[in-house]
């Protein structure tokens, strides 16, 4: 059989040890204030770390996490694991506005999502305006009303909400409206062109002011270099991510980070 799919049956099977023996960690990408570069929350981010392999990317693993059905409890350890952390820096830092967790389809979908949530918040004591839950379009476009159902529901329970990978998608004005949503997440793909691609400038133009319209904060993710964030915030971009201000890193840099400021 060829590499690529050896590659993948290795990969599955470890996946199933990994979660047992506590190969995943969180790394924490900060989301920063682009007017003054202050740190204002973070992204947690999972990797493997798998003892022979070394670290396997998320964009490996992830797909195969997803099929398999690995994200499910994977996803719970991450919830679980990211809230004990921002129990931590909440407490230490308290200007922090919140955290943000990525949800998986099969996660958001499955139908005790809701009750998993309260168990991690009540079994953290995180504050759940701390947290955020990040979805991508994909997830709720399935099935429109039963998503807006379900985030009805996570919104009861305090949790903030965002769309990732915002314009990439279906995005329709329509849905936007109706979606109880926080935060809108403007796609790397689009911060990539700003400089010499006009028409990306006006797509983040035109995403920001429907995002105030609909009274959500902006995130745009990706962010490598100064000229980026100086359009960005020119274009009234508040906050956002990427490595020009940091790389996703481990809770104690992370520490250190807010520390520092």
């Amino acid at each position: 059989i060829n590499e690529k799919i050896m590659r993948r049956l290795t990969l599955e099977k470890e996946l199933r040890k990994a979660l047992e023996q506590e190969q995943f960690v969180l790394f924490y990408q900060p989301k920063v204030d682009l007017s003054s570069n202050k740190i204002t929350g973070m992204e947690a981010l999972v990797r493997w770390q798998h003892p022979t392999l070394g670290l396997v990317p998320p964009m490996e693993f992830i797909p195969l996490a997803e099929e398999t059905g690995i994200i499910i409890p994977l996803g719970e350890w991450i919830m679980l694991t990211a809230c004990k952390q921002m129990t931590l820096w909440e407490k230490e830092y308290p200007d922090l506005i919140n955290m943000s967790i990525n949800v998986s389809a099969r996660q958001f979908w499955k139908n005790d999502f809701i009750d998993s949530i309260k168990k991690t918040l009540n079994q953290t004591n995180v504050s759940a305006d701390k947290i955020e839950f990040e979805l991508t379009e994909s997830v709720v476009m399935n099935d429109i009303e039963s998503a807006i159902q379900t985030m009805i529901a996570i919104k009861q329970l305090g949790v903030s909400l965002s769309i990732d990978d915002f314009g990439t998608g279906y995005s329709s004005l329509n849905y936007l409206k109706r979606f109880p949503l926080d935060v809108l997440k403007i796609d790397r793909s689009f911060i990539n062109d700003l400089e010499n691609e006009h028409s990306d400038s006006a797509i983040v133009r035109s995403i920001i002011a429907l995002a105030e319209n609909f009274g959500l904060r902006v995130v745009a993710e990706g962010i490598e270099e100064a000229y980026q964030q100086q359009i960005l915030t020119d274009l009234g971009c508040h906050f956002g991510q990427g490595y020009y201000f940091s790389r996703p890193v481990a809770s104690i840099e992370m520490t250190k980070k807010l520390a520092k400021q």
